[in-house]
């Protein structure tokens, strides 16, 4: 490794100062823990999604948030789907169907809007919902049936949840490698 200031060798006493200087994982901070398990899993799994975020698109401009190498997803298509996705699935937890704005919304992902502050906003603002849901709202039994989609295929709440914490964490992954893809970096 190399140092990113100076362009030198990283010395391995160094990694290990740079490595001990960084708090452990949500899920290893013992947090939330008056929550059921799964909503807890799923509250750090965001929790993550969002410090990932910050560290990978924080340097970036509005060109990198936009691009598609290589013709993967950008980097802001990724945050917006994550977005929407949040939404959705919680609407789906409440045995609610989607709205017309909510399916307007899912198409309009693809065409995130100009501009990486406008992207990261609303990803954090959907996080930030979507915690508070998790905390406040999200009451149903984990083996609740629920439907999903126009086919209104069946899952429970329990499953839902643990999807909308893989999904997002695999979005993320995704915006990350488009990310490296685009800067050229390989941390």
């Amino acid at each position: 490794m190399t140092d990113e200031k100076q362009g030198t060798p990283e010395t391995p006493s160094a990694q290990a100062v740079r490595k001990a200087e960084r708090p452990p994982e949500p899920w290893l901070r013992g947090t939330h823990s008056d929550l059921e398990p799964v909503a807890r899993a799923v509250l750090h799994s965001l929790e993550m999604a969002r410090e990932d975020i910050e560290k990978w698109c924080g340097g970036l401009d509005d060109a990198a948030m936009l691009a598609k190498p290589c013709g993967l997803s950008s980097p802001a298509s990724q945050l917006r789907h994550i977005a929407g996705s949040l939404d959705r699935f919680t609407t789906y937890a409440e045995g609610r169907s989607l709205s017309a704005e909510q399916l307007s919304a899912l198409v309009a992902e693809k065409n995130p809007p100009v501009g990486k502050d406008a992207v990261l906003r609303e990803f954090v603002e959907r996080l930030e919902l979507t915690e508070q849901w998790l905390v406040s709202r999200c009451l149903l039994p984990l083996e609740s049936p629920l439907k999903i989609g126009r086919k209104g295929l069946p899952t429970t709440v329990g499953g839902l949840l643990v999807h909308m914490a893989e999904h997002t964490q695999r979005h993320v992954g995704q915006a990350i490698t488009t990310i490296k893809a685009v800067t050229a970096t390989c941390v």
